[in-house]
């Protein structure tokens, strides 16, 4: 008895340093990370005030911020960094620098990285109020095209003309992320599409508070389809002369944008699970000017299981100042970068946590309220950045003034905000 009591007084001592040793082995390791901004030229590091750096842990969701980037103690993993700041010119006007990395890994050890900043690039124009990219669902259960939308907002304090407006979608793609050479993300957008509403300049006015829609198809597609939206009212709708008689488009009575060029030989029509960015631009050339000065071929190398293949690809590009605003879109599970330069867009918003998510249909993405003005016009908020600008898989705007359908079983939308979350009737 007595050596059997020795035996497991033995054993409980022995499996508490195992469950000691396991558990300290099981810990997260921590890791000094220092961040070191590469600044534009010409920045006098003195006239930067309110610097903050923001670190997402890729894994957990966790957000921290921190005002000094010199040595940060992490655990270590994946993490998602922005920068912002408010920088002093000489002529006392104040700009916002800006800059964002993702998926930084900071290991046990001690290490650093350098972090690109732009200065932010202010525009007194257009803003990309809503984005309706999933479309809807046939009460079948099918897919329904056609319906999808983007809304533009005057969200200035004076009268905006959408003449030579350019809506564009990017070339590249958020949940796939390539070394593209030459590497131009940094000066110019690479797009696969753009289409520019027409005009003289002053045919299309947009007064404070405004909306000005775009569509795929301006017709009121409750004819096809009960559970759709009528967007025969919209303002301008994008039209493609179809090559292939099986994938016609609709040409409708509302007014035609100016295709100037398309990836496509058919028809065109939002990515419907939002991997890529959208944007508005105004062009300071005319569309041959355009089309002849700013191709863009690029190669790269696609990375698979079987090997690596070189691959190249063609566009055309947008230069950063040229941009207005522009949206990154993804969904949560596959996000991997943004495909346009931190001065446009520090985050991204979404429809859809997984591939193909059967919930994302019926919903958009819509900017948040800032607040509203005395005349009860609101104000839209615009960091340049999407992830805190939008709110993400919420009701479209149209779908509630028209109390459309909400869902395949032709549930009828009873509210109305104004940005899918604020209430009118506040």
């Amino acid at each position: 008895i007595l050596q059997m009591k020795k035996f497991l007084n033995l054993l409980v001592a022995a499996l508490a340093v195992f469950l000691v040793t396991g558990c300290s082995d099981d810990d997260p390791k921590m890791g000094s990370l220092t961040i070191n901004l590469q600044l534009p030229e010409g920045i006098n590091t003195g006239a930067i005030t309110d610097a903050r750096y923001e670190i997402k842990n890729v894994s957990t969701g966790t957000i921290e911020t921190y005002t000094d980037a010199s040595a940060i103690e992490l655990r270590q993993g994946l993490y998602d960094i922005t920068f912002s700041a408010h920088y002093t010119m000489e002529n006392g006007a104040v700009s916002m620098l800006r800059g964002a990395k993702t998926s930084v890994e900071v290991t046990s050890a001690t290490s650093s990285i350098s972090l690109p900043v732009y200065a932010n690039i202010e525009t007194d124009d257009f803003v990309i109020a809503e984005i309706y990219f999933t479309g809807s669902l046939q009460p079948t259960g099918t897919q329904y095209a056609g319906d999808k939308y983007i809304v533009l907002y005057n969200n200035t304090d004076h009268v905006l003309y959408a003449d030579g407006i350019s809506l564009f979608e990017s070339q590249f793609m958020t949940v796939k992320k390539y070394d593209y050479t030459p590497d131009l993300m940094s000066t110019d957008v690479t797009v696969e599409a753009l289409y520019t509403v027409p005009g003289n300049g002053n045919d299309h006015p947009v007064q404070p508070g405004e909306y000005y829609i775009l569509c795929d198809i301006g017709m009121d597609h409750k004819t096809l389809n009960s559970n759709s939206i009528d967007l025969s009212g919209a303002n301008m709708e994008w039209f493609d002369e179809s090559n292939n008689p099986r994938f016609p488009d609709t040409d409708t009575s509302v007014p035609n944008m100016d295709k100037w060029y398309c990836y496509t030989n058919t028809t065109f029509s939002l990515h419907n699970r939002g991997f890529r960015a959208y944007g508005i631009a105004r062009i300071p050339v005319g569309k041959d000017q355009y089309l002849k000065d700013y191709y863009y071929e690029y190669d790269y190398n696609m990375v698979l299981p079987t090997g690596t293949y070189p691959m190249s690809g063609k566009g055309y590009r947008i230069p950063n100042t040229w941009v207005v605003d522009v949206v990154n879109c993804s969904i949560e599970s596959e996000y991997q970068w943004n495909v346009t330069s931190p001065a446009l867009d520090m985050g991204w918003t979404y429809c859809g946590h997984v591939d193909q998510d059967k919930t994302r249909y019926f919903k958009a993405v819509r900017r948040k309220v800032l607040y509203m003005r005395e005349n009860g016009i609101p104000v839209l908020q615009d960091t340049n950045n999407s992830t805190a600008d939008f709110n993400a898989e919420v009701t479209p705007s149209l779908v509630e003034q028209q109390q459309a359908a909400v869902d395949v079983n032709g549930t009828k939308c009873t509210t109305l905000t104004w940005d899918g979350v604020m209430s009118k009737s506040n």
